[in-house]
């Protein structure tokens, strides 16, 4: 078999899987809206997607990986906006851009679920829980991002303590984004009143972190004989 033809099996393959994770994920979603998270079983799962059941448990190791699919990604999504930050941009700054930015596209990782995902997790203790999980996991990544850029330690309690505060603020943005979705709010005014909302809430934080973690402006070319 060529270089080529193998690249192009393995090519398919991982197509393939990504079409089956895919698959099992959407049946699943549409499963725990309709029946509840609790009342759904994998087996159900894995008949409506035609699958077996340890092909289910291969792709999705708990079964509230099925429903929040996304655990990664919004479990680093505050650590890499930080990280990512402007020369001279604080990591409040840099929040506060960034969750206005995801607010106005009405992003799902900043809780723009739609009403009948965002009743399901309401309904589901499992669920709560496993989403009160995952903001702490998100403001453990914080931390670590913000000591690592304020040279402490991850332990020190002045970076834990402003991913704390930071954190917070994006949880209670996430619950109110929720709420206004489960009293039939449509996205664009809830984005219009979260908008307001959320720059009053980082207002809140401005006198004490105004300046942490603000990212070095880089050096400016030297001129004359010396350059």
């Amino acid at each position: 078999m060529s270089i080529q033809a193998s690249t192009e099996t393995v090519g398919l393959r991982e197509s393939k899987k990504r079409e089956t994770r895919q698959s099992i994920s959407d049946h699943a979603t549409r499963l725990f809206v309709e029946q509840g998270f609790e009342r759904t079983t994998i087996a159900e799962i894995a008949t409506a997607a035609r699958v077996a059941k340890k092909t289910v448990t291969n792709y999705f190791a708990r079964k509230e990986d099925l429903a929040l699919d996304h655990q990664d990604e919004f479990a680093a999504s505050l650590a890499r906006t930080v990280a990512g930050r402007a020369a001279g941009e604080s990591a409040l700054a840099a929040l506060r851009r960034g969750f206005l930015a995801s607010a106005a596209a009405q992003d799902p990782v900043a809780g723009f679920a739609g009403p009948r995902f965002s009743r399901m997790i309401a309904d589901s203790p499992t669920l709560s829980t496993c989403l009160r999980g995952l903001h702490d996991r998100r403001e453990d990544a914080l931390a670590e991002v913000l000591a690592e850029a304020t040279g402490t330690s991850a332990d020190d309690i002045t970076p834990c303590t402003a991913a704390a505060l930071l954190g917070g603020v994006h949880r209670v943005l996430f619950r109110r984004i929720q709420e206004l979705t489960l009293a039939g709010r449509a996205n664009a005014e809830i984005a219009a009143i979260i908008g307001e909302e959320a720059a009053a809430a980082f207002d809140l934080l401005e006198p004490s972190l105004a300046g942490y973690a603000t990212a070095p402006q880089p050096e400016a070319a030297g001129t004359g004989a010396d350059s």
